[in-house]
């Protein structure tokens, strides 16, 4: 068994946050890598929802100075559409942390779902590099490959693109965690 103190930044954020605002549930963290890396679980234990959680340092301060102020974060993350097809994870978090504000945004997307869009933008790729971008608006684009003409329509509010819009997925814990306000066990 591996010592509980190898969690990841991202892994102790996401179930910080959980703790305070979901007081109700439980964490759990496993004692080795099965691809899951927090469970959360109601109060009896009866219902699960597990999370992949990935974190990315800050990156905005590599965006253009004439709409860097328009955005909360930037974040890249090299991922493999294997490990994504093949995850047992009923979300994928993307941890946001812009060090100025010291408030996170989490993207909670499912595995299927997030293969889809990554697919449909980086196709035939088996390594995706992608930029996950949220702007002070709280959208999130997937904004790696895209000209800096369309990097400002993003940070203007004025882009459209369904295909590389995660608006959706952006702190949708509630959403996620639905699950876990039913009961088990026969109560």
């Amino acid at each position: 068994m591996k010592s509980i103190f190898t969690i990841h930044a991202g892994e102790y954020l996401v179930g910080e946050y959980l703790e305070k605002k979901y007081k109700k549930y439980n964490i759990w963290i496993p004692s080795k890598d099965t691809g899951i890396d927090l469970l959360v679980t109601n109060a009896d234990n009866s219902k699960s929802v597990s999370l992949q959680v990935k974190y990315s340092k800050d990156f905005l301060i590599t965006e253009g100075r004439e709409y860097q102020e328009k955005l909360y974060a930037v974040g890249w993350w090299t991922l493999n559409a294997d490990k994504i097809r093949k995850s047992k994870a009923d979300y994928w978090v993307f941890v946001f942390h812009n060090l100025n504000k010291r408030k996170m945004q989490y993207l909670l997307i499912s595995p299927k779902e997030l293969l889809k869009k990554l697919k449909a933008i980086h196709p035939k790729k088996k390594t995706i590099q992608t930029y996950l971008t949220v702007t002070k608006d709280m959208k999130c684009w997937e904004t790696r490959g895209l000209k800096k003409e369309d990097l400002i329509l993003i940070a203007y509010g004025s882009y459209k693109n369904k295909t590389r819009d995660f608006t959706k997925y952006l702190n949708v814990w509630d959403k996620a965690l639905k699950e876990l306000k039913k009961t088990g066990r026969g109560t």
